[in-house]
């Protein structure tokens, strides 16, 4: 957290989608990032040490969708919580890393809001990378 303010980090292709994933974060409190894909995501990562959780659509362009995205951070940074949304797919949470919450899509921002908060809440820990 970021002066006592949690980081997420919006992951999401469609434009006019991640501006409103983008509103309803800083609506709930929290300081709001956005990347287009996985690759900016990633970047993001490794340039901040502050990021709480990751908000990720599916299906993206780019070298990984946000499924392998989100296993990708889990290894890599494994104290970032992680919430998953698709339109086109359904996924199962067994084929998502450990903690990680699914929705698809169109989601209820009241929902997201409540599990962003309790998996914000969770959260006691300072972060910390793991080394590649």
């Amino acid at each position: 957290m970021k002066n006592g303010r949690a980081v997420v980090l919006v992951v999401e292709d469609t434009a006019i989608i991640r501006m409103g994933a983008v509103d309803l974060v800083r609506s709930a409190g929290y300081e709001a990032l956005e990347a287009c894909d996985a690759d900016e995501a990633i970047r993001i990562l490794e340039s901040r040490d502050d990021i709480d959780l990751v908000f990720t659509d599916v299906q993206m362009p780019g070298s990984m969708d946000g499924i392998k995205l989100s296993h990708y951070i889990r290894n890599r940074w494994p104290p970032v919580k992680l919430l998953v949304a698709s339109g086109a797919a359904i996924v199962a949470e067994s084929s998502l890393p450990s903690g990680s919450l699914f929705f698809s899509k169109p989601y209820n921002d009241h929902d997201i809001i409540d599990r962003m908060a309790s998996l914000l809440a969770s959260d006691s820990r300072s972060f910390t990378k793991v080394p590649d």
